[in-house]
């Protein structure tokens, strides 16, 4: 998925997390980084130098489809949370849009697959991202890659759509309301 002609090349906002960071759960009960979530991903994404970010993801039993094997939605959330994690440096908060898969070899159970993204181009509310899957570590064979379109949203975004006692509870805790604060608020 291409960005349009007139897109412009993302910014690191200033008040990014450093190069190296660990970004933290934007959530305790994501499925891609929650903690709390006892089947969930459990990714921890790390800052990179630029618009860019680094995780693992180790296939868990869990996370199987064939014997022995990832599940492909389960890959695809993968690279999708990484990307998303792009918010953090950006400083926005960000929806999936749209996503594209390519599965390029399977990905068997007790695999870590190390996770590589970067936002591509933006225009407006669109940020375009793409996202790599790799076995074995970051120079190791191509498992699968994804590209997607984010938009940034408003904080009401959640709150309007939402479960209200999912938003009461993330509103009662301290940590998500800083982690809410701390991203600008988009028009």
């Amino acid at each position: 998925m291409a960005p349009p002609p007139r897109a412009t090349a993302p910014v690191r906002h200033p008040d990014a997390p450093p190069t190296g960071e660990l970004l933290g759960s934007h959530y305790g009960h994501c499925f891609g980084c929650g903690g709390q979530q006892p089947h969930g991903l459990h990714l921890e994404v790390r800052a990179g130098q630029q618009v860019d970010v680094t995780a693992e993801f180790t296939v868990r039993p869990v996370h199987q489809g064939a014997p022995g094997l990832a599940h492909g939605g389960v890959l695809t959330t993968a690279l999708d949370e990484t990307m998303g994690s792009l918010g953090w440096l950006l400083h926005v908060v960000m929806v999936t849009r749209r996503l594209e898969t390519e599965f390029v070899r399977p990905v068997p159970v007790g695999t870590v697959l190390h996770l590589a993204a970067h936002a591509v181009a933006a225009e407006g509310r669109k940020v375009f991202t793409t996202a790599t899957g790799r076995i074995g570590g970051p120079d190791g064979p191509l498992a699968v890659r994804a590209d997607a379109l984010f938009v940034k949203v408003d904080v009401e975004h959640f709150t309007e759509h939402g479960r209200d006692e999912e938003i009461q509870a993330a509103m009662a805790d301290p940590d998500q309301v800083r982690r809410a604060r701390a991203f600008k608020v988009n028009p």
